[in-house]
């Protein structure tokens, strides 16, 4: 079966939600057509010149990349700029560039994921999770006889669903009592009467949005003139999406043996793995943020982590965290704590039916680090 773009698409918008993506982020689709077919993927955190030559050579037909190529204050992809150089040999090439960035951070399974899978972390949640989608509990009192016909309505507007699960729905039966007055045409009972009928208390739940569909859809369906229902907000909780992730080790290390386990665990950079703390305190549960996380230091000293995994992380950040009481801050730099997403990423692309490669020489734009040529006075 051939598959486009746009069934590529579909499967990498189902994994990365891009809703889910930070309001200032640009994800999705750079260039391509959706029509044309894909084979070949290539899969990188940065795409740059050697990306590009790589895709070209192997006759790739989409190169997913996890940084964006075109930001803020994009207003032109000349070729006589390096980026639109970029997009302009892409598109002669007839490949696509496909753009999963902060929603592939959030998702589960996404970077952050991989970053701890690669630390072998067990157990995580996210460090900043999203708020889970506010739902409405609907509460419906209904003759026993009518309760399919009157669930399967409220299950066609949008309620119902919990998760992977649908047509989701709880009942006990019980007695409902009313007396109809003048003015009233009741399906059961009549004027003036105290009615007693058999019904059920129905409860579901739908998405706040859906409320005004989900009532239209029950008053059509019950058979009552005047149906008996209360709907509550519930309160809001975390979701389990969302940026970075808390874990455990497996076993206790001291912070000097973690850092030499993050440095043998991730790909090696230019540059080397760098802690702020003491070396001999005790790691056993861990924060970590692929990419430039020094935003969530304070989420990992509120978490009580013992050390704090991430890249980017700034001389008078650190010190002012340390100051105020935060974890053992670890720098691993911000294309190696990302890198490992590209694994599990090719694989769902391999899963989708396309031929995926991990682009692995690294990105970093680091490349030359100082070498030691003997002691200094």
């Amino acid at each position: 079966m051939t598959r486009t773009l746009a069934d590529v698409i579909a499967g990498l918008d189902a994994a990365y939600p891009p809703a889910l993506a930070e309001s200032w982020d640009s994800v999705g689709l750079v260039c391509g057509d959706p029509s044309e077919p894909v084979h070949r993927v290539v899969v990188c955190v940065d795409v740059t010149d050697d990306v590009v030559d790589h895709a070209v050579e192997i006759g790739a037909d989409l190169v997913l990349a996890h940084h964006p190529l075109l930001m803020r204050g994009v207003d032109t992809v000349s070729a006589a700029t390096p980026k639109g150089r970029i997009v302009h040999r892409l598109i002669r090439a007839g490949c696509a560039l496909f753009t999963a960035h902060t929603n592939a951070d959030k998702a589960r399974p996404g970077v952050n994921d991989a970053l701890a899978a690669a630390l072998g972390l067990l157990d995580t949640r996210p460090l900043d999770p999203e708020p889970a989608p506010t739902l409405d509990k609907w509460v419906v009192m209904v003759p026993e006889g009518n309760v399919d016909q009157v669930s399967e309505a409220m299950f066609a507007a949008g309620a119902g669903a919990v998760g992977d699960y649908r047509d989701c729905r709880w009942g006990v039966v019980g007695t409902g009592q009313f007396r109809p007055v003048d003015g009233a045409s009741p399906a059961i009972g009549g004027v003036g009467e105290l009615t007693h009928v058999d019904e059920e208390r129905l409860e579901t739940v739908a998405p706040r949005r859906a409320r005004s569909a989900v009532l239209a859809a029950l008053r059509a369906a019950h058979p009552y003139e005047e149906p008996a229902f209360d709907v509550f907000e519930q309160a809001a909780v975390d979701g389990d999406l969302g940026l970075g992730r808390i874990g455990r080790l497996p076993a206790a290390m001291t912070l000097a043996e973690f850092v030499s386990h993050v440095g043998d665990s991730l790909p090696s950079a230019a540059w080397p793995v760098r802690a702020a703390g003491d070396p001999d305190t005790v790691v056993e549960t861990v924060a970590v943020c692929g990419g430039a996380g020094d935003s969530l230091i304070g989420a990992a000293t509120a978490a009580r982590v013992d050390a704090y995994v991430t890249g980017d992380l700034r001389h008078h950040v650190v010190d002012e965290a340390t100051r105020a009481g935060a974890p053992a801050l670890v720098d691993a730099g911000h294309w190696a704590t990302e890198f490992p997403w590209c694994a599990s990423a090719a694989d769902l692309l391999t899963e989708l039916g396309c031929d995926a490669a991990v682009h692995t020489p690294p990105t970093d734009p680091f490349t030359v680090v100082a070498q030691p040529t003997g002691a200094r006075p």
